[in-house]
């Protein structure tokens, strides 16, 4: 399929970069095939999001209402507005850590409010085009945090899992794991049984009917059992009452300039991961399906969906890789499915309400157990491992800062460890050459090459001449200045050569400047060859025009202009 582009130029227009996949999709032709493949994939994916979110709510400090309004409300926006035509939203399990951590801080408003401004900046985001900066972030960062998170969540869900009696569960994991332990007299067998159960059951499904919905299937065992055998274990409906059977009316959040400005390091990190998150579920879905989704699309429509939730009373949306992988294999055509997901989700809500107070926290948990182990790539963690030491670093780092810090501080010291070692890597791939037969490349044809340099010309003590390959940035331009920086004032011309440089960033041009000046003080003339036009228009703008410097397609034109000239030495300073 031919993708649409701008009749103005290589940029796209505005509505290339913001129209929603469900237009695009409708405008391909809608028939109904295609709903019933949305109907049969969204049916499943709810099936799925069910007890996920209401899992997901409980082990963030809210209630698993307000974890079917957030799959609801926000799986609807996501959907009917988002740039990839496979994003599943929901609350996602990465926020589990950030969502409790806001609601001990700052309570449910504060919550809501947070993910209210979350909702703005994502909108903000995307219509200032950082989609495509997000996507930057090391793979060894994402796979650290992913890693650590699961860790946090697993540790969050051993009161439930082991039916512990414990007045007030510390956040910290250093700070939580010594109280478990001296909770450990209280455990409560039933509540062991239904969680092992619960575990068991979704693994022997996953092996044996791999298309069976496991995870509704085990907790609705594990409710039927807690009902009919009457087991001494905490319920949804022991602890909040069970969840109501229809949404409740829209409202914004209460805030004020205080409130505002307490809850925005929680909304700023909910940005931050919700961003990540996001963009991360439509790469996977595109390498899953082919298509290729529109990045700052999606991130206004994670914008709506929050600013959405919040209103709903909900929190945190953001798109969910497992959901949406599971949405792709499910036959789905397009974001239907997506908003059929959300509507089939209300459906239970109006419909099968009051069964959900007999659902055992024990059996959520052991849902909980089984995302947490997912999340943890072991795969991707060996391979990084056995990469060198500078992944292990970053991914180490990511995890732990994870783990024992703040999930914001681990993304943000690994991306920048990840930075550094990139810009070290990089700058080893910048290299300059000089006094050899090195063969020039034609700028039109890359893959052509000319006859080598005249060796008796390249010999020529009064010319001398230097290659530069590699990108020629702030990382490089200490090794490569330091060697341009031996011209001696009894060379009569120097000419550097650009035709291997890709890019060439303000460093690097400032680097130039100043051989310019240093050559044009010894009396040298400096020539620049080879220089594409994104990169003259660099030298130009730090002021290396002529005569200051001269100028030739390739370092042979630059030979034989000089040659077929007097040599005269510029003026000096």
């Amino acid at each position: 399929m031919k993708t649409a582009t701008s009749q103005t130029g290589d940029k796209p227009t505005f509505a290339e970069l913001y129209t929603p996949k469900l237009v695009t999709v409708l405008r391909e032709g809608y028939r109904l095939t295609h709903l019933r493949a949305d109907a049969i994939a969204g049916l499943t994916v709810a099936i799925v999001a069910l007890p996920l979110s209401m899992a997901i709510a409980i082990a963030s400090g809210a209630t698993p209402a307000q974890g079917l309004y957030t799959a609801i409300i926000g799986g609807f926006f996501v959907s009917l507005l988002g740039g990839s035509r496979f994003q599943i939203g929901g609350p996602a399990g990465a926020f589990i850590v950030l969502v409790a951590a806001t609601v001990a801080l700052h309570g449910m408003d504060g919550l809501i409010l947070a993910t209210f401004l979350s909702g703005l900046m994502l909108t903000a985001a995307g219509f200032l085009r950082l989609g495509t900066f997000i996507k930057f972030i090391p793979f060894p960062v994402t796979v650290g945090f992913t890693a650590g998170i699961a860790v946090i969540i697993f540790a969050s869900q051993i009161k439930e899992l082991f039916g512990l009696s414990i007045d007030h569960e510390p956040g910290e994991l250093i700070e939580k794991l010594p109280v478990l332990w001296a909770a450990r007299d209280s455990l409560t067998p039933s509540a062991i049984g239904v969680s092992v159960s619960t575990v068991a059951i979704i693994l022997m499904l996953r092996k044996f009917r791999p298309r069976w919905p496991g995870m509704l299937i085990a907790v609705v065992l594990a409710a039927t059992a807690t009902a009919l055998l009457g087991l001494p274990i905490q319920t949804i409906g022991t602890k909040f009452g069970g969840i109501p059977s229809a949404l409740p009316m829209p409202s914004l959040p209460a805030f004020s300039m205080d409130k505002i400005t307490a809850v925005l390091p929680a909304a700023i990190s909910f940005t931050l991961l919700g961003s990540i998150e996001s963009l991360l579920s439509a790469v996977v879905a595109d390498g899953m399906t082919g298509r290729r989704h529109r990045s700052n699309c999606e991130l206004v429509a994670q914008g709506v969906a929050n600013v959405g939730a919040s209103l709903f009373g909900g929190f945190c949306v953001t798109g969910t890789i497992a959901r949406t992988a599971t949405n792709v294999r499910s036959g789905a055509h397009g974001p239907v499915a997506g908003i059929l997901h959300a509507v089939f989700i209300l459906l239970f809500m109006v419909i099968a309400a009051p069964l959900a107070a007999y659902i055992p926290l024990a059996a959520l948990a052991g849902v909980l157990a089984i995302v947490a182990w997912n999340m943890i790539e072991g795969p991707a963690i060996a391979i990084l491992v056995r990469s060198g030491w500078g992944e292990a670093i970053v991914l180490g780092a990511t995890f732990f800062l994870t783990i024992f810090r703040d999930l914001t501080e681990g993304i943000t010291v690994g991306f920048a460890l990840g930075s550094v070692l990139f810009i070290q890597r990089m700058s080893r791939t910048t290299a300059v050459s000089t006094h050899s037969p090195f063969v020039s490349v034609d700028q039109a044809d890359a893959s052509r090459t000319t006859a080598p340099y005249d060796e008796e010309s390249v010999a020529n003590p009064d010319i001398v001449i230097y290659r530069i390959t590699g990108a020629l940035f702030f990382g490089a331009t200490a090794s490569i200045g330091s060697v341009l920086d031996r011209i001696q004032d009894n060379h009569k011309a120097l000419i550097v050569d650009f035709s291997s440089v890709p890019f060439l960033d303000s460093t690097g041009a400032n680097m130039i400047e100043g051989l310019a000046h240093k050559a044009r003080k010894q009396g040298v003339a400096l020539w620049l060859t080879g220089a594409s036009r994104d990169i003259q228009r660099v030298f130009v703008t730090h002021g290396l025009k002529k005569p200051f410097v001269n100028y030739a397609a390739t370092s042979d034109d630059a030979l034989a202009a000089i040659n077929d000239a007097p040599l005269q030495k510029p003026e000096t300073e």
